[in-house]
C-alpha cells in the first residue's frame, strides 16, 4: 500500500477534557485555565476544554462555566466542549464555546451500558443539538468510540463503524474523530477500519482518536498517517487513564505524537519545548509522572 503521508498535521488536544475527567484527583477550574493557556501558548490550534455533562456524572467537568469564562483567548485556536444534549449545548452556548462535539458508538453493548440505549436512539438525540448548531453557526464535531474493539463484545466489524460514522456524517458532523477506547488496535485491524469508512465519509474529514492501553497508539498512528489521516486526537501528559481497564494508560500523550511527527518531519505548528511544560504542570498537580516516554526521558536529563 502507497504510503499517503500528510505534510501537516492538526492536533486535537483533548487532554482538559477527555484526559482529565478520567482523573480522580479534582483539578480547580485556575489550574484547567492555566493548562489551557499554556496549551495555546505553545501553539495547540485546537483544545477541547471542557464538558457540559452532569457533574453527578462526572465531577471533573462540574467547573467548565468557570473555566471557559475565565480563559484568555488567543485568536486562532479553538475552545471546544463536549454536549451529550440540548442542555448541554445551551451550556456550551452560554459559555461561548467555538465549537461543540457529541459522541456515538460503534458496539451497541457498549451504548446500551454506557447511556441505556440502542446506538441510533443516541444518535437520535443529537438532532435537536445539531439543528440548533446549525442555526447559531457553530461547527459540530463527532466522536465514535469503540471503533475496534469493545470491552463487552470483543472485536467490532469495519462496516458498523463506517455505518456510524457515515450516520453522524450525513447528520451535520464536520469532522468525525474514531476512538479506540480500549486501545486494543493494531496497525492492521485499525487499517481495515480506516478503509471501510473512508468508504462513508472521506479520509479528510477523519480523525483518530488512539488510546495507548496496549502500547499501540504510536504504532497505530503511523499506520492512519500512511492513510492519508492528517487529524490526531490526542492529551498532553497521557492524561486520562482508561476506565476499562484497571491501571492502563489512556490517551497517547500529545508529546509522543509532536516526538513522532517530528522524526516524520510533519509540520504541526507546536512548539514542543512549551508542550512538555504544559505535560510537568498538569503532572505535578495531578501527583504523578506524565504517561509520556517522550516527556519522561527528557525531565530525567534535566
Amino acid at each position: 500500500m502507497a504510503s499517503l503521508l500528510p505534510k501537516q498535521v492538526k492536533i486535537v488536544e483533548v487532554g482538559p477534557r477527555d484526559g482529565l475527567q478520567n482523573e480522580a484527583t479534582l483539578i480547580s477550574a485556575d489550574d484547567k485555565i492555566s493548562l489551557i493557556e499554556q496549551l495555546a501558548n505553545a501553539g495547540v490550534s485546537y483544545i477541547e476544554s471542557g464538558s457540559f455533562v452532569s457533574p453527578k456524572w462526572v465531577p471533573q467537568m462540574a467547573t467548565s462555566t468557570d473555566v471557559f469564562n475565565g480563559l484568555k483567548r488567543q485568536q486562532g485556536v479553538t475552545y471546544a466542549a463536549l454536549t451529550p444534549n440540548l442542555k448541554g449545548y445551551e451550556g456550551a452556548v452560554a459559555v461561548n464555546a467555538d465549537e461543540v462535539a457529541i459522541f456515538g458508538a460503534a458496539s451497541e453493548s457498549f451504548s446500551q451500558k454506557n447511556i441505556n440505549c440502542s446506538i441510533d436512539e443516541s444518535l437520535e438525540r443529537f438532532i435537536p443539538v445539531i439543528e440548533a448548531a446549525k442555526k447559531q453557526g457553530l461547527k459540530v464535531r463527532g466522536y465514535v468510540s469503540c471503533v475496534v474493539g469493545c470491552p463487552y463484545e470483543g472485536d467490532i466489524e469495519p462496516k458498523q463503524v463506517a455505518k456510524v460514522a457515515k450516520q453522524l456524517f450525513d447528520m451535520g458532523c464536520y469532522e468525525i474523530s474514531l476512538g479506540d477506547t480500549i486501545g486494543v488496535g493494531t496497525p492492521d485491524s485499525v487499517q481495515k477500519m480506516l478503509t471501510a469508512v473512508s468508504k462513508e465519509v472521506p479520509m479528510a474529514k477523519l480523525a483518530v482518536h488512539f488510546h495507548d492501553t496496549y502500547g499501540q497508539a504510536l504504532t497505530n498512528i503511523y499506520a492512519a498517517l500512511n492513510l492519508g489521516v492528517s487529524v490526531i486526537d490526542s492529551a498532553v501528559a497521557g492524561l486520562g487513564g482508561c476506565p476499562y481497564a484497571k491501571g492502563a494508560s489512556g490517551n497517547v500523550a500529545t508529546e509522543d505524537v509532536v516526538y513522532l511527527l517530528n522524526g516524520l518531519g510533519i509540520e504541526h505548528g507546536i512548539n514542543f519545548n512549551k508542550l512538555l511544560e504544559a505535560g510537568w504542570f498538569i503532572a505535578d498537580k495531578l501527583g504523578k509522572a506524565p504517561i509520556s516516554k517522550v516527556s519522561n526521558a527528557i525531565r530525567a536529563k534535566q
